[in-house]
């Protein structure tokens, strides 16, 4: 295919994106059909409905990707009339595309540019859940430095911390730390959030400020009486999580935090270089 053509047919797709109120980006059918080079909107359709059927069998809802609408639409009188069309997302593009005469030119290139666009997106969500897991990490690792401060503060003494800290591991895993461990396979030397989900350190970092603001509000001024505290906010947390379909020892471990935030760090670097685009 001729560069000419590839950067027409470019800036044609791109040029009839548009988003939706919620910020979803889309096409519209009618728009979709002539771009893929089809004359008829019957012979499209036709495209349409395998495109449909693929979505189905990908377990993708339907009515998430093709979206029934009208519009209005010209007509040679100068009158209008309306007509039925379909707001189609960026993976029900390439459905239609992948269910397209290939031979066409258009069909070919739609292939390629949509796949590339949908897997763009994949990429930009799994960086963004990544990042997110490593602020998440970080601010743990924040508020549970800030309760060895408190635990100091309030005993003259931080040297409790760890069993503290160990104690609400038992109360919101129902094991303990050291038994989560061995499950999620963690090396002896690391701390167990370091490969915990991004929901866990939520709950622990949610059950540790609990247990800082509990323990200044009522002057707990002993390991025990801090410890009942960070067992109860713990165990509090686990029953929600419990309620919500979430038990946290049954949870996967994630993928060592020190590690994704490695790679997001040469992401960006090697981003800050090549602008351009994402790698695959």
């Amino acid at each position: 295919m001729k560069t000419d053509l590839i950067h027409s047919l470019t800036d044609s797709f791109e040029a009839h994106a548009q988003q939706a109120e919620n910020g979803v980006e889309f096409w519209l059918a009618r728009d979709i059909q002539h771009l893929l080079g089809y004359t008829e909107w019957r012979n499209f359709m036709s495209v349409v409905s395998k495109a449909r059927t693929a979505c189905e069998v990908t377990n993708h809802p339907i009515a998430d990707h093709f979206v029934e609408v009208t519009k209005m639409v010209d007509l040679g009188s100068g009158s209008q009339r309306e007509v039925d069309d379909l707001m189609l997302t960026r993976y029900a593009c390439y459905l239609i595309a992948q269910n397209g005469d290939s031979k066409k030119p258009e069909i070919a290139f739609a292939q390629t540019y949509f796949a590339i666009q949908t897997r763009k997106a994949e990429l930009i969500e799994q960086r963004l859940l990544e990042a997110e897991r490593v602020q998440a990490r970080k601010k743990l690792t924040k508020t549970e430095k800030d309760l060895s401060s408190v635990i100091y503060e309030q005993t003259g003494g931080n040297q409790d911390f760890a069993l503290i800290r160990s104690k609400g591991d038992q109360a919101l895993f129902g094991k303990s730390t050291q038994a989560m461990k061995a499950q999620w396979k963690v090396p002896d030397s690391r701390p167990l959030a370091d490969f915990a989900p991004t929901i866990i350190l939520k709950a622990k970092d949610f059950a540790t400020e609990i247990t800082i603001f509990n323990t200044r509000e009522h002057r707990l001024g002993t390991e025990r009486a801090i410890s009942n505290e960070h067992i109860t906010n713990n165990e509090a947390v686990r029953k929600t999580l419990i309620e919500r379909g979430i038990r946290p020892e049954s949870l996967p471990p994630a993928e060592d935090v020190k590690k994704v935030e490695r790679r997001l760090a040469a992401e960006e670097k090697k981003s800050l270089k090549n602008p351009d685009g994402l790698d695959s």
